[in-house]
């Protein structure tokens, strides 16, 4: 059994997927928290066990992937796109897709809008903030994100909040910082009647931490189904 960045025993996949699911629900019983289960690189079969104990929010990082998934799959499933979208691929989700968590920029958002559009839909959207210390997260600034929802006229987009990726580390003063930091935007913002309801902050190693800096929606993969699985 390994651990992850805050030391806590993680499952590996043998183990059973729904207890872990049901493990994790426990712990965030109460707290006004959703939990996506985050199920990229996993086979269709370990999220049909997750979905057969009637378990059905998925998030995953890549277009072609989720798209197979949701082909193979049941209907009634809650699709969130969590990983970084290039405004080409919008196209090959809007069908479908729950909530996009990645929206970086005002010309991805444009383009979800008029994919929804064209598919009869409103998509729900987080706008994602950079609060990371390192280079390799995406996201817009405060400031960007205030001008997007100030000015935003796009009828089949549904903004109804904010995500956030910390820095890449252990150390927790950091995290807690850095979450800290976005919650304190996402309550700035409701303060001034824009109409949001999730924050999405927290991963397998350090969601505890983002649900006691105001986490409403985490986003677990490895302590779930453990490690990814690559072809």
């Amino acid at each position: 059994m390994t651990q992850n960045r805050t030391g806590d025993p993680v499952k590996t996949q043998n183990m059973a997927i729904v207890e872990n699911i049901q493990f994790i629900e426990k712990e965030i019983e109460g707290k006004g928290v959703t939990l996506v289960a985050v199920s990229k690189t996993k086979p269709v079969e370990m999220l049909m066990e997750a979905y057969n104990a009637d378990f059905k929010r998925f998030g995953e990082n890549y277009v072609q992937e989720l798209v197979d998934k949701y082909q193979q799959m049941p209907k009634d499933i809650e699709w969130h796109f969590i990983g970084h979208l290039q405004s080409n691929k919008v196209k090959y989700i809007a069908p479908f897709v729950s909530l996009i968590h990645s929206v970086d920029s005002l010309k991805l958002l444009q383009e979800i809008n008029k994919q929804a559009t064209k598919n009869n839909r409103v998509i729900d959207c987080l706008l994602q903030i950079y609060i990371a210390e390192e280079d390799t997260k995406s996201g817009m600034t405060e400031e960007e994100c205030l001008e997007i929802l100030k000015a935003e006229t796009l009828p089949n987009v549904r903004i109804v909040g904010l995500m956030g990726m910390t820095t890449l580390t252990d150390d927790e003063v950091q995290i807690r910082k850095e979450f800290k930091k976005l919650c304190e935007f996402f309550k700035e913002l409701r303060t001034q009647n824009f109409q949001l309801s999730t924050l999405s902050m927290g991963m397998s190693g350090d969601y505890a931490i983002a649900i006691e800096e105001g986490s409403t929606m985490i986003r677990v993969g490895s302590k779930i189904f453990g490690g990814r699985i690559y072809n």
